[in-house]
């Protein structure tokens, strides 16, 4: 019994840092309707920022108010991104933020390196709080019983301050209906960056308060994120109580999974959010979205099927690229080859982000599937490389049509976070699984057919592939399920109100996106020789979420392009120096600020006169008054 009390009590104690983290994402969500990728990196910095400052000022007013003051500090910072880029692109389509705040992330990761070096740093013990207090016989460290009390208080304060306050009355009205409070004559700019910057304090209280019991490292604001996402999903977007009930269940979890569940308590979070998802779909103190056009919409001009033009064009673009294997090196053409793999894997994700106005953030699951499939087939099997892909799609499929089951129940930030639930645990079947997967250790020998043997051979098929995938594609946006799909889409009641059914509709979409998944997980399978459980993880989807909006979410096929110039810059980045991640990001970061829309929504808007549509622009408030 004494040992389970000091888990329970350590758990509490990482429920209290977990849960400042979280109630901040879940602020700057409610008003601003940011997905704020950037909130672990301003929590990791918090971290290091209170790292230096305990180390310049002693005792116990220079301890405590290095803390407070690294919040600050931090919280500075997050105003000034808030006002020099994200104050610029808050007309741009939703998921735009996400992708300027995944470019910040990259920036801390190598700027961290760069000022503080890459080695994990062990900050001091808090003064007056280094022993230790018996309790049952167990001795329970003096500092986890302060983090105890430190949660509830400032879930308490933020109660004050969002009940009892101006600030707090008008936060909550944001919250509501953003639109009626600029209506109401309230300047939204200025509260938009007062609630960014609270929402970030508390993230960089949140790290700062961890440097007496972990080690600081340039690789936490990742496992931050993941955490405090599921946290807020799990308690109801917007919800600060949901926060931080959600947070003491995560962090219990946590803290007893290892112990009652050791075969699946690297995701057991995961399982817990994605059964209260399918329980209760917004979250246990979340509210119901309103109804409301996708962004896709807004930011788009009207879709048409490609001109005679633009498809030579394109037929030039192709001939050129089948030509490059005569002139460039084995090299070249093995990253060519893994450009047009992701260019398939991209379009299959722009399939479910434009065209059903679906961001998923756990593609990834699919995508690996699909090269388990492929490497399964290929050693359990004996199968050669064309039955082998065959088999990846299925497994593509097959993955798909299952999780999209529950996925397609949900929409916004829900569902995107139910695909990430679905893809982690995926992934932890693959890590696990060893006598199947080979675990971390990966299957290996997984090699394509004698035709594509060569650099050459398997460039021209993964160019074959990647035509006829996106042509495939292309083709069913403009079909008459491309055009169901779009209405529902567009708008849901009406969409229903002339018999054309969002959930099947939208599953089918999952499951047509999945098996193209599949194909280019299982071509990758191919190109390396090998899998790991890596396929699946959560920066495999992520670089997919890049790929799209970097082309844009707005088009039909934006993503080509987008993959293209985010994996050959970075594996040239790569090759070129060792701050590569702060290099990468700061371009993407540029690349969102100059175009909003994304390269080929941009290009796409430079046709219409004065870069304008020339079709009417829709009124979202009139969609979300249905």
């Amino acid at each position: 019994m004494d040992f389970y009390l000091a888990q329970f009590l350590t758990g509490l104690a990482a429920a209290s840092s977990l849960f400042l983290v979280a109630s901040g994402l879940s602020i700057i969500f409610g008003v601003t309707r940011i997905v704020n990728f950037a909130h672990g990196a301003f929590a990791m910095l918090g971290a290091y920022v209170a790292y230096t400052l305990t180390e310049s000022f002693s005792g116990p007013f220079g301890f405590w108010g290095s803390l407070v003051l690294a919040a600050l500090v931090v919280a500075a910072v997050g105003a000034a991104i808030e006002m020099l880029i994200l104050r610029r692109i808050y007309h741009a389509p939703d998921l735009f933020q996400l992708l300027a705040t995944f470019g910040l992330t990259l920036m801390a990761e190598d700027a961290v390196v760069l000022i503080w070096g890459p080695e994990d740093l062990v900050g001091p013990r808090a003064p007056g709080l280094r022993g230790a207090v018996s309790m049952l016989g167990q001795q329970i460290p003096a500092y986890d019983l302060f983090l105890i009390a430190m949660g509830p208080l400032v879930l308490g304060a933020l109660w004050l301050v969002l009940h009892r306050t101006r600030f707090g009355i008008l936060l909550r009205a944001a919250t509501q209906d953003r639109e009626m409070v600029a209506a109401l004559g309230v300047n939204q700019k200025w509260l938009f960056t007062a609630v960014f910057a609270l929402g970030v304090f508390l993230a960089g209280l949140g790290g700062a308060l961890q440097i007496p019991r972990d080690a600081v490292n340039h690789a936490m604001d990742l496992q931050v994120i993941v955490e405090a996402f599921v946290v807020v999903v799990i308690g109801g977007l917007g919800s600060v109580g949901g926060a931080f009930v959600a947070s003491v269940i995560v962090a219990e979890l946590n803290a007893f999974g290892i112990l009652a569940f050791p075969t699946v308590s690297i995701v057991l979070a995961f399982l817990v959010m994605a059964a209260v998802l399918v329980i209760r779909p917004y979250g246990l103190f979340g509210r119901r979205e309103a109804l409301s056009r996708s962004a896709a919409v807004l930011a788009a001009r009207p879709w048409a099927p490609m001109s005679s033009r633009g498809r030579i064009a394109v037929a030039g673009v192709v001939v050129v690229l089948a030509a490059l294997p005569l002139v460039a090196g084995d090299y070249w053409l093995t990253v060519g080859a893994e450009i047009l793999i992701m260019a398939l894997f991209a379009a299959s994700l722009q399939l479910l982000m434009s065209t059903a106005g679906l961001a998923s953030f756990g593609h990834a699951a699919y995508f690996g599937l699909g090269a388990y499939g492929a490497a399964l087939a290929t050693k359990a099997l004996g199968l050669s490389m064309i039955p082998a892909l065959g088999c990846g799609v299925a497994f593509g499929i097959a993955g798909a049509a299952l999780f999209g089951l529950f996925c397609v129940r949900l929409s916004g930030v829900y569902f995107a976070m139910l695909t990430l639930a679905f893809a982690q645990i995926a992934w932890s079947i693959a890590f696990q699984w060893s006598a199947v997967t080979g675990g971390d250790n990966g299957l290996l020998g997984v090699w394509p057919a004698a035709w594509a043997s060569s650099p050459r051979g398997f460039f021209w098929f993964a160019l074959g592939c990647a035509v006829l995938g996106v042509a495939a594609l292309r083709t069913l946006v403009f079909a008459p399920f491309g055009y169901g799909l779009r209405a529902v889409r567009d708008s849901v009641l009406r969409s229903e109100a002339i018999g054309i059914g969002r959930y099947w509709t939208q599953w089918i979409a999952f499951v047509v996106a999945g098996g193209v998944a599949g194909l280019a997980g299982a071509e990758f399978a191919f190109l390396k020789g090998s899998v790991f459980p890596d396929a699946l993880g959560i920066p495999t989807s992520v670089d997919g979420l890049v790929m799209v909006l970097l082309g844009g979410v707005g088009t039909v096929s934006g993503s080509v392009v987008g993959a293209g110039v985010y994996k050959a810059l970075s594996i040239w980045l790569v090759s070129q120096t060792d701050y590569s991640k702060l290099i990468l990001g700061a371009v993407i970061v540029g690349l969102v600020l100059a175009f909003p829309s994304g390269l080929v929504g941009f290009v796409s808007k430079l046709r219409s006169p004065f870069g304008r549509s020339t079709a009417p622009q829709p009124q979202p408030r009139v969609e979300t008054a249905e």
